[in-house]
């Protein structure tokens, strides 16, 4: 699987989306592809907007080029195709909730479909229990692999939008995002994996979002939009199933922006709003964090920080250690919660 020569796929794949993101500063103006600030009470210009499609396109430019025809492959393809049209036209024009979930699940099933148990699905688990409860592995592919099916959808849409609600603060999605591919690339070079041609893949995104980074980091050059950040999202959840399920792996270096998306969705249902409706301010923690006074690039080296700690932990760790940081994560997550919710003196 992923079978290529091309070792200098990751610098291309950077310098492409570096090129496109030049363009697209000259020419989105003069299409009128710009941001809405006013929809967020923002005063500043317009900005070119969707970026994440800039990021698509090199991907599909590269993709295409370093990867063998396969069904695989156009599953992949044909899922990224379908996100990502959806989502340009929901950064245009907002779509329907509900619309947005049923294509997220559409574009899942279509990797699912078009993979096995040695691709694009989830098949087992490991059971970090062992010993307590069951053996070491939890299968779920039977003669009907409902369970499968089930795992992998939501893995995919789960990562899918928690990467979408993250994007509050420019920069934050592509600088985790990055993070994300660089883990899974070493954890492709390791021994427990060995996938070479794997790692060149990953790598070869982290390219792609390196360089978006560097047209978001505040203040922004561009907006990357829905488009990029569930571009993003899917790969993540696509690129740890390749690894072999290595779920609990993707969610220590993603555990700020899931387990974000896990407390605004508990605040909605508390509040009898729906849970997939818009955010509002103060709901996310980078919300609270800027609301009592932080700078966007601090919260940007909070987030990659924990990302990056955990990330490189989970590398050398069994799934049981992996259980205690994912604890240890959650626990960090909750004491900056009540820190972000806590008033100060002077605070209204």
């Amino acid at each position: 699987m992923f079978d290529s020569p091309l070792g200098t796929a990751p610098l291309l794949a950077f310098a492409l989306t570096v090129l496109f993101h030049l363009l697209a500063m000259k020419l989105f103006p003069r299409w009128n592809l710009l941001d809405f600030p006013e929809r967020y009470g923002l005063t500043r210009g317009r900005l070119p907007y969707p970026a994440g499609i800039l990021s698509i396109c090199a991907f599909l430019l590269i993709f295409v080029f370093i990867q063998p025809v396969s069904l695989q492959a156009s599953g992949v393809i044909g899922a990224v195709l379908l996100l990502g049209v959806t989502s340009v036209i929901d950064d245009r024009k907002p779509l329907p909730p509900l619309l947005r979930l049923v294509i997220q699940a559409a574009a899942a099933f279509l990797v699912f479909a078009t993979g096995d148990c040695t691709g694009s699905r989830i098949c087992s688990v490991t059971n970090p229990l062992e010993g307590i409860i069951g053996g070491d592995i939890i299968e779920l592919n039977g003669s009907f692999p409902i369970l499968s099916v089930l795992v992998t959808v939501f893995w995919l849409m789960l990562t899918v939008n928690a990467l979408n609600w993250f994007d509050g603060i420019p920069g934050q999605v592509s600088a985790i995002s990055t993070i994300g591919f660089l883990t899974i690339g070493f954890l492709a070079l390791s021994a427990r994996v060995d996938q070479p041609s794997l790692a060149l893949l990953a790598f070869t995104i982290a390219g792609i979002s390196l360089a978006s980074f560097l047209f978001e980091l505040p203040p922004p050059l561009v907006v990357l939009g829905d488009t990029g950040a569930m571009f993003f999202g899917l790969l993540l959840g696509v690129l740890t199933i390749f690894a072999g399920g290595k779920v609990a792996t993707a969610f220590l270096v993603l555990g700020v922006p899931i387990i974000d998306l896990l407390f605004v969705t508990i605040r909605r249902i508390r509040t009898k709003r729906s849970p997939w409706k818009g955010s509002m301010a103060g709901e996310h923690l980078h919300h609270r964090l800027l609301e009592k006074g932080w700078h966007p690039l601090c919260i940007l080296a909070l987030t990659g920080a924990i990302g990056t700690a955990f990330g490189i932990t989970a590398l050398f760790l069994d799934t049981k250690e992996k259980m205690f940081s994912g604890v240890v994560l959650l626990l960090i997550m909750v004491m900056l919660s009540l820190y972000a919710d806590r008033k100060g003196k002077n605070h209204p």
